[in-house]
């Protein structure tokens, strides 16, 4: 995400961006963030870095999940009290919501406490829910213009394309790869069902540039309700599809002509958490204009930058 927020802000000459890595400053050392904060000054932030991972990573590595995400959440909010930050726009996740099958058809931002998120990615959506609260008190405590956006699934180029480890858009692009150089099947995990929907992430980096801007508390639609400074960034409910449907883009992409196989025995994961962004159409109004990248074309130029950056891409 960091990538394209940098792809995107070269534009954006009315701002002086400086990216961190955790080659830049180890975020889970509280010492080390502030130092490194002081360092640069930064007047806002937005807060991207999190320990992430895949379905089977955050069913394989809970702790590490919980107590990373922690650590650099505690560490980077309290820097930004502390050296008097003017704005703080923080990184969420859709996996944060109820895993309930009573809930409404439809996930919004004053569910986000409204019951146990899905046992597979719990650890890792629990360290994002306590980011959510460390938000709000510190708006509370010390009337900070600290905000959250949860995006859904996020892909695109410059992403971890690791087998394991990765989320599934580029996961599925990696293996289509090779199955397609080794001549024989593609096999996707679990049975391509689950529904999900995805942000381009070169759509979501615009979207931080107007929130950092345009987004606050204090003009929130929700007031001081359930809700009030979290916003969805998320493409309509009706572009929701299904991995199956992804993979067919992929495959497509690729120009993969052997067999595709669902190993029906490995996890689906959730089936479906289908955000609601009405909220997010409301207030921003198309000013300026924006359209989402629909997913094929998104698809096609992930693929494209893969293929063409494979040696140097994260894998």
């Amino acid at each position: 995400m960091g990538s394209a927020m940098r792809d995107v802000c070269g534009a954006e000459l009315k701002y002086q961006f400086v990216f961190a890595c955790s080659r830049d400053c180890d975020m889970t050392d509280y010492e080390a963030t502030l130092k490194y904060f002081r360092a640069v000054a930064p007047v806002a932030v937005i807060h991207l870095a999190a320990a992430v991972g895949g379905l089977f990573k955050n069913m394989r590595c809970k702790v590490d999940m919980f107590e990373t995400n922690v650590r650099i959440n505690m560490n980077v909010l309290r820097v930004c009290h502390e050296l008097r930050v003017s704005k703080v726009v923080s990184c969420l996740s859709t996996c944060i919501f109820p895993d309930d099958k009573t809930k409404p058809k439809e996930i919004n931002e004053g569910m986000l406490h409204a019951g146990p998120p899905h046992a597979s990615n719990d650890a890792y959506a629990y360290a994002k829910r306590m980011l959510e609260v460390q938000t709000r008190c510190y708006r509370e405590q010390y009337g900070h213009n600290f905000v959250c956006v949860i995006p859904t699934n996020i892909y695109g180029p410059h992403d971890n394309f690791h087998l394991e480890d990765a989320h599934v858009i580029p996961a599925l692009i990696h293996k289509c790869y090779l199955a397609k150089q080794q001549g024989v099947p593609l096999v996707v995990a679990g049975s391509g069902a689950p529904l999900r929907q995805f942000i381009y992430s070169r759509d979501l980096a615009h979207l931080l540039i107007w929130v950092l801007e345009c987004y606050d508390a204090k003009s929130d639609a929700d007031g001081d309700g359930a809700g009030a400074g979290t916003l969805i960034l998320s493409v309509d409910p009706a572009d929701e599809i299904s991995i199956a449907q992804v993979v067919r883009h992929i495959v497509d992409a690729v120009g993969f002509g052997n067999e595709v196989v669902y190993d029906t025995a490995q996890a689906d994961g959730q089936f479906k958490k289908t955000a609601d962004n009405s909220k997010f159409k409301r207030l921003y109004g198309n000013n300026p204009p924006f359209a989402f990248t629909s997913i094929r074309q998104g698809l096609r130029e992930t693929v494209q930058w893969f293929i063409q950056n494979y040696n140097d891409a994260r894998k």
